[in-house]
């Protein structure tokens, strides 16, 4: 088994990786999100997306993106610490952050066999287009009810008040 740092790359790496994936057969499934506080709804998601494939690749948001996205409180915990976090995973084989608001264009260079969100992001997938053009597939994840990040931070809040 690498080591957990060995697993995040950046883009370039990646892309010459998933070339010699493709040449030996082996299938590639993408993920991505924030993982800002990995919790067990993060981790049965990701085993439920390794599961889709023969390696999974998580695209994981930069600092600034998820502020974008999340707002100026977050990301709780940095990108090189939630990329390692993310990296030890034993279901996961590679992490590369992403600085945009969405990773359009990281999976269109990348064309994972297999694209796996969240069901909750059922009306709109980044990246569906391209893995559907190149003959991959789209897979809605379930997610564990009532775990989120979000929720867990509210939870937390709450708790301090």
């Amino acid at each position: 088994m690498r080591d957990a740092q060995g697993k995040i790359i950046d883009r370039t790496a990646l892309l010459a990786e998933r070339r010699r994936m493709r040449e030996k057969g082996r299938s590639v499934v993408f993920t991505n999100g924030c993982f800002d506080i990995l919790h067990r709804g993060h981790v049965e998601y990701l085993q439920f997306a390794r599961a889709q494939g023969d390696a999974l690749v998580v695209g994981l948001n930069s600092d600034a993106s998820v502020r974008r996205n999340k707002g100026d409180s977050r990301p709780v915990n940095g990108e090189a610490d939630r990329a390692l976090v993310l990296a030890a995973l034993e279901c996961v084989d590679y992490v590369v952050l992403f600085g945009e608001d969405e990773p359009r264009e990281l999976i269109e260079a990348l064309l994972p066999d297999v694209l796996v969100k969240g069901e909750e992001w059922a009306h709109y997938v980044s990246g569906r287009e391209a893995v559907e053009a190149a003959g991959g597939r789209v897979v809605l994840a379930k997610l564990v009810a009532g775990l989120s990040t979000t929720s867990l931070l509210e939870k937390m809040k709450n708790s301090n008040d």
